[in-house]
């Protein structure tokens, strides 16, 4: 928790001032019992009733309460303002570590657990912050100045306040030690229901493709049913802060009762003065309750802090890990390392890739070299690693074995932002935001001009695609792009890539929803870009078959590199992949 205050450092002021209005009520509200007190004995002393002096101190009285609102307004509004901009630059925060992190960090985690930690347990940080601001003095001040002001009334009576705040307190800070790491659970059953949530969600169509909507209800709701235990098992140890405190204050309010008859009795007090001791018991009964409920709503805070600080405090451990090591020692991978990633533009020297909690290897000695303006076809069945493969080259995942070189430098020493700036990635799935086509091509190039959009979707073979909707480049899109068909939305995210003509192209199986003919276009405008690096994933021979360089993956190793012709004579599973798509008598007609 302490790590997460830097984010009041901006509110410092609301921060001060809070507490400082609520200090202000709170004194007021002490003297509210004294006044009270010196109505009953001089105002109705004796039975003669002295209007003029009740009439003075009931409007001293509604001074009071004036005053005690003004302040307790305006500290609410301190302690809004500087708990929402807490959790406004936490959240910001959150979000950009996150967008930071690569794909085995995030993988670390689970997108459900994210998402819990931005929303829920923010919003949890911002109440805690909201409810500390204005309790955390006015509280103890008012259980202790009421302590304090019962002390100067009497002496034998305020020893019950002696005896009744220790009490308290154990019960209070008791029950806050135990629910602390019951509310940590709860926070991660929540994390689970959630994840649940958000699959179906996303996987609606499988599961009503398969009938499964029965076993998925089931599944949810006995999920849901242990977040429910759970929630239920520590709210009563939450609950029962409230009966207990007020049992040990009434207990208190009845000796005072007691203590005071006898002293009213024997003359030592005035009934006056034992209203106001009683009164006195009261507002700290109030406040403990207060207190209490703040602890609880601590304790949450306290637990969702921390799962947020860990997001916060999680790195690109491959990245940040292997820039420490060079730190310490230059060149530790010897000269021959460093000659051989200066050789081509770009050097797989003996990369793999193992995915953190998998028990064998992805990718195995990815060993290779690429020219720059080369275009490269990787090509391989269903598992074989050729996304995988692909998702070495911006680091999204870094290589956990050798190393890839851009332009002699080890992807992993190369800052992230500069590194994506080279790059255009087209991934398997086709997403589009919810925005116009327009916005949706600018994620390529903030900047760019109408021609260039236009040329870019002329590339990907997605003109036709604008100039039929209403509006062209201002046409709305729907989240998802959910009002384009599969083949319109992978053109787009093609020509979202092209905008910005980037030095490194990836197309990662992108043209899969795309018929024959258009792929075939599409593989012809891409060999007219000059100066760019172009990298196809397909399972598809028409594909890559053109390709300066073709490069064949079966389990995650390389079973052949070359060219087209050169694989049809010596690599035996590219030959499987290219005739089981062309009929060899076909091939050797159009020979």
């Amino acid at each position: 928790m302490k790590d997460l205050l830097k984010f009041l450092k901006a509110y410092t002021k609301e921060s001060v001032l809070a507490p400082l209005f609520k200090l202000l009520e709170a004194v007021f509200e002490l003297f509210v019992p004294i006044v009270v007190a010196n109505i009953i004995d001089k105002g109705l002393a004796e039975g003669n009733t002295n209007m003029p002096y009740i009439i003075r101190m009931g409007l001293i009285l509604l001074g009071l309460a004036l005053v005690g609102m003004v302040a307790a307004i305006t500290a609410q509004f301190f302690a809004a303002k500087a708990a929402v901009g807490f959790s406004a630059g936490l959240r910001s925060a959150l979000f950009a570590n996150i967008q930071r992190l690569d794909y085995t960090s995030l993988d670390k985690v689970g997108t459900s657990t994210l998402i819990t930690r931005m929303t829920s347990d923010v919003n949890q940080l911002q109440n805690g912050v909201n409810m500390v601001l204005r309790l955390f003095l006015r509280s103890p001040i008012v259980v202790f100045g009421a302590m304090i002001m019962a002390f100067t009334i009497d002496v034998k009576a305020a020893l019950i306040f002696v005896c009744a705040i220790p009490l308290l307190a154990i019960i209070v800070f008791g029950i806050m030690l135990i629910s602390m790491p019951l509310f940590k659970k709860v926070q991660g059953g929540l994390d689970k229901v959630l994840g649940h949530t958000r699959e179906n969600l996303t996987g609606v169509r499988v599961i009503r493709a398969f009938n499964l909507q029965n076993s998925e209800l089931s599944t949810f709701e006995e999920e849901n049913k242990k977040l429910t235990k759970m929630q239920t098992h520590v709210g009563r140890f939450s609950a029962l802060t409230n009966p207990l405190t007020y049992v040990i204050v009434n207990g208190a309010i009845i000796a005072l009762i007691y203590v005071g008859a006898v002293r009213v009795n024997s003359g030592a007090l005035t009934q006056g003065q034992v209203v106001a001791i009683i009164n006195y018991m009261n507002q700290i009964l109030v406040e403990l309750v207060k207190l209490a409920n703040l602890i609880v709503l601590m304790t949450k805070a306290a637990a969702c802090g921390d799962r947020v600080n860990k997001v916060l405090k999680m790195d690109n451990g491959a990245r940040e890990a292997y820039g420490v090591a060079t730190n310490e020692s230059s060149n530790v991978a010897g000269g021959k390392a460093s000659d051989r990633a200066n050789s081509a533009y770009m050097v797989f020297d003996h990369a793999g890739l193992t995915y953190d909690g998998a028990g064998d290897a992805t990718l195995t000695d990815m060993d290779f070299t690429v020219e720059k303006g080369q275009t490269v076809g990787i090509i391989g069945g269903t598992g074989s690693g050729k996304s995988s493969l692909v998702n070495l080259i911006p680091a999204l995942y870094p290589a956990t074995e050798g190393a890839v070189y851009l332009e002699g430098e080890n992807l992993l020493q190369i800052d992230s932002g500069r590194l994506r700036e080279k790059i255009g990635i087209v991934p398997q799935k086709a997403v589009l935001f919810k925005g116009t086509i327009r916005s949706n091509l600018l994620w390529g190039k903030k900047d760019a001009t109408d021609e260039e959009l236009w040329k870019a979707l002329e590339i990907a073979q997605a003109t036709e695609v604008v100039k039929g909707k209403d509006g062209e480049l201002d046409a709305e899109v729907e989240q998802n792009g959910r009002n384009f068909s599969g083949g319109q939305r992978q053109r787009l995210t093609i020509a979202r890539a092209l905008v910005g003509m980037p030095e490194i192209l990836i197309l990662d199986d992108s043209a899969s929803a795309l018929d024959y003919a258009t792929d075939a276009k599409l593989r012809k405008a891409l060999s007219e870009i000059k100066d760019s690096t172009v990298f196809i994933v397909s399972q598809r021979a028409s594909s890559v078959k053109n390709a300066d360089k073709i490069i064949v993956l079966d389990d995650g190793k390389i079973v052949g590199i070359g060219t087209n012709d050169e694989l049809l004579k010596n690599c035996e599973i590219y030959q499987e992949i290219y005739y089981s798509q062309y009929q060899k008598e076909n091939e050797r007609e159009g020979a």
